[in-house]
């Protein structure tokens, strides 16, 4: 595969999506920042909303990047909310390592907002970011959080691989015993996505299914801008192959490291569909039930991905506005 499939993207897609490449272009500004980690490594990552609003630090899914949060800056502004998306480790523009661990994110963060001059933020992981914010809650110092908070979190999985539909149980399994091969079938997606992506009929393909799911999204983009915005995203987080994501995977589908019984935070925010299959709840519920001060929050009939329908609800809930709260100062 192209080692740098973000790059590649425009030149593969002129013609057929349009929009992509002026995504590309205004990705190349805020929403494509780096900066030096202390060990040498570089994070990439990307800025929505006003620069003296709260800041919240929010966790991507998997697979996925800094470009997770494209399009959330009407929605940030509104919050009164400066939200900042970090590629973590191998996706996008953040060095690759695969000896890092989920525990080491948080001197990653903390590396950041000293870098942007954060004194205090808020932490939010979707989906596979979920232990990401755990980690913080667990390693960074408590003043630094104003609040932590999980939205259709992907959970552990010694709460039971039985919740889970074989299709991901076979994924974790090939991941865990036989990475090479797990990374075969990733860059055999990424291949037909490219090719759909390559031809008109592909692409009407893509957008009819499209079509029947952007109700359920709570999307309104049409389903070319939809198409371009995911295509995007996804290209972004495979820029540097597909090891940063198998290794992704290994992390996610075995232990996290973290005792949920030691996170003293004072309070864990968690909102979960009910229907969520690749998420199932039960698993959300293992963990609500070990985190010392948790508080789960369900909505019936809601999926993985149309739980996105309440983002501004989840943002108005853990980030009340409230004029106290601390902003971004400068140290």
């Amino acid at each position: 595969m192209n080692a740098t499939p973000g790059l590649f993207l425009p030149r593969l897609l002129r013609g057929y999506c349009p929009n992509l490449t002026r995504h590309v272009s205004t990705a190349s500004a805020r929403e494509s920042q780096t900066m030096r980690l202390p060990d040498g490594r570089t994070l990439g990552f990307a800025e929505h909303g006003r620069a003296n609003d709260h800041p919240l630090i929010f966790m991507h899914g998997y697979p996925a990047s800094r470009l997770e949060t494209l399009g959330v800056d009407d929605t940030a502004r509104r919050h009164k909310l400066r939200i900042i998306t970090p590629d973590r480790n191998g996706y996008g523009l953040t060095t690759f390592d695969p000896t890092r661990r989920i525990l080491d994110w948080p001197a990653d963060v903390q590396a950041l907002a000293r870098h942007l001059g954060l004194t205090s933020f808020a932490v939010l992981g979707a989906s596979g970011g979920s232990p990401y914010a755990l980690a913080c809650a667990c390693r960074l110092p408590p003043e630094m959080l104003s609040a932590v908070g999980i939205m259709g979190g992907a959970g552990p999985w010694e709460a039971g691989a039985q919740h889970m539909s074989w299709p991901y149980r076979l994924s974790a399994f090939t991941a865990q015993h036989w990475p090479s091969a797990y990374g075969g079938v990733l860059r055999l997606l990424l291949w037909m996505l490219r090719r759909a992506l390559s031809t008109p009929s592909g692409i009407q393909r893509i957008d009819k299914a499209l079509n029947r799911h952007i109700g359920d999204l709570g999307s309104t983009q049409s389903a070319a801008e939809l198409r371009d915005t995911i295509a995007l995203q996804l290209f972004e987080a495979f820029r540097q192959g597909t090891p940063p994501a198998v290794h992704d995977a290994r992390l996610l589908t075995s232990s996290w490291g973290i005792k949920f019984e030691d996170i003293t935070y004072e309070r864990v925010r968690i909102w979960h569909g009910t229907k969520d299959a690749n998420a199932p709840v039960q698993m959300m519920r293992y963990m609500a039930e070990r985190l010392p001060h948790c508080d789960l929050k369900e909505f019936p009939e809601a999926t993985h991905f149309t739980l996105h329908r309440y983002f501004e609800q989840i943002l108005s809930e853990l980030v009340p506005q409230q004029p106290h709260l601390e902003r971004t100062v400068k140290v």
